[in-house]
């Protein structure tokens, strides 16, 4: 999945001459994360007025743009500095704010970020939310960020927009799964200060990609838990502008990882079919019950001695399925290839059929709502 350049009818549209309140908007703009077309002159709006995602037009331009009355649409908003009456709807800019249809009168400083919010949802054309299905494994090395890979990898081969996101700090890093742990682009580290609202399309472009998967990881050495507020950005950045979003969680979750289940829609704990594996998973299985409400078990490398279903019944968890044993995926680990990619692999069946299943689920929940 190609990052795609932001086309110019797709950006929004900044109407002012006035220099510091173009270098106020075009800094917030920055910050959103998006470019923006800008007319220095009312004349000069026309050609980018009836396909910007948003206009924002200038206190010092409105006059002279409401005199030419521009046709109607809808996305337009007005910003300048503070003045007498620009909080209560009784100043000057009102009236010619209502000729060109705005129904909004921004006073900055004030009102920064809810503008800037504006700015990173306009280039976003999603109103829906994608899915955000989560992996954890019900002891160390059950194979959680395998299953995630290979989900992630599922819904590329779909044709779905993915977002993988790696949430344990202490895992070994998704990047490495996927043969890119040298790719190009944002690391976790670079993301930790990063809160509010966040343009999907900007940071999309900043992050590395691998196999067709936008990726979230970490840098390679010591790494620290991602902050709630971070992981809440990028997340709601995700799932606004993704059609999935995979995420590879610890088994002991930090504030960031809680984040994560909240947002949650299916979560997957992936268990071994051995005692001890099942006696581990016992101490996860009713705190994560309590946090999502769509919780299925995956089971791996179930035997006639030792069915899924046994598993299953443990841990009293729906068995979303079992994962037969695969021989050759030590090898493939060991040689650094990417897991998962054989039609024939078990992993890559299951995962296909998950990833079905859920847009399934997803599609015809739409449709009875």
């Amino acid at each position: 999945m190609d990052a795609q350049p932001q086309h110019t009818h797709q950006r929004p549209l900044l109407i002012t001459d006035d220099p510091t309140l173009l270098d106020d908007l075009l800094r917030l703009a920055a910050a959103a994360g998006v470019e923006a077309n800008v007319a220095h002159a009312a004349a000069h709006a026309g050609r980018d007025w009836p396909t910007a995602p948003l206009v924002v037009v200038g206190t010092d331009l409105l006059p002279a743009l409401a005199a030419l009355e521009p046709e109607r649409r809808a996305d337009v908003v007005v910003a300048g500095p503070e003045t007498p009456g620009s909080t209560d709807g009784s100043g000057p800019a009102w009236d010619s704010a209502l000729r060109i249809g705005a129904q909004t009168v921004f006073s900055l400083p004030r009102d920064e970020t809810h503008l800037a919010d504006l700015l990173a949802e306009s280039t976003e054309t999603r109103t829906d939310r994608s899915r955000v299905v989560s992996v954890i494994g019900g002891r160390g090395g059950a194979g959680a960020s395998l299953l995630a890979v290979a989900l992630a990898l599922a819904g590329e081969r779909a044709g779905q927009g993915v977002a993988l996101v790696d949430a344990d700090p202490h895992g070994g890093g998704l990047d490495l799964l996927l043969g890119q742990e040298h790719a190009e682009g944002a690391r976790w580290d670079d993301l930790m200060q990063r809160q509010g609202r966040m343009s999907w399309p900007a940071l999309r472009k900043a992050l590395p990609e691998a196999s067709g998967v936008v990726l979230v990881t970490w840098s390679h050495g010591p790494a620290r838990a991602v902050p709630s507020t971070a992981m809440r950005a990028v997340l709601a950045s995700a799932t606004r502008g993704a059609d999935l979003v995979v995420a590879d969680l610890p088994r002991c979750p930090d504030p960031g990882a809680e984040e994560v289940l909240r947002r949650t829609s299916t979560a997957l704990m992936v268990v071994p079919a051995e005692v001890h594996a099942v006696m581990s998973a016992v101490r996860l299985t009713a705190r994560l019950t309590d946090q999502v409400a769509d919780l299925r078990l995956v089971v791996r490398g179930a035997s006639p001695a030792f069915p899924a279903e046994t598993v299953a019944n443990a841990l009293r968890l729906p068995l979303a399925g079992d994962i037969a044993t695969e021989p050759a995926l030590t090898r493939t680990l060991r040689q650094g290839d990417i897991p998962a990619t054989r039609p024939r692999s078990p992993l890559r069946q299951f995962a296909d059929e998950v990833v079905a299943d859920v847009h399934g689920h997803w599609t015809r929940a739409e449709a009875s709502g």
